[in-house]
């Protein structure tokens, strides 16, 4: 089942998140508690999620952003895409991403951006496969302290 994720099941997403760039699940600070009801409680931030067995086993997240151009249509913004690495390669991912499209459609959106650090041939396949394309903008990130 693909769905939005529930706001007692942030436990289930920091684990899942270990598959991604992160090195441990954070400490349960007062900072991460507001953190997660801030997130959860923006009608403009979306976790999706995708459930097998009653595990969260693919997740990503879409913010849809206000916008003054465009006909004064949003956009939406898609981040932090993740399978678990034992449920790879069973359409998961790709399964949350066309919810993620769902929601942008709903919303109005007049476009999807979509920002990944990997260089390896078969994710950028992936997301091409998705319908996201790299030659239309160029990226530029600044990170910060």
């Amino acid at each position: 089942m693909v769905r939005e994720i529930k706001s007692s099941e942030l436990n289930k997403l920091l684990e899942l998140y270990l598959n991604l760039h992160e090195q441990s699940i954070p400490k349960a600070t007062e900072h991460l508690k507001n953190t997660w009801n801030t997130i959860i409680n923006d009608t403009n931030h979306h976790i999706i999620v995708k459930e097998v067995d009653e595990k969260i086993v693919s997740s990503c997240v879409c913010v849809i952003i206000p916008n003054l151009t465009r006909g004064i249509r949003p956009y939406a913004f898609i981040e932090n895409v993740v399978t678990h690495s034992d449920y790879r390669n069973h359409g998961y991912a790709t399964e949350c991403l066309k919810y993620a499209k769902g929601i942008a459609e709903r919303e109005n959106c007049y476009k999807m951006m979509l920002l990944t650090g990997s260089k390896k041939e078969s994710t950028l396949k992936f997301y091409e496969g998705a319908g996201y394309n790299s030659s239309d903008k160029t990226a530029f990130i600044q990170w910060l302290e």
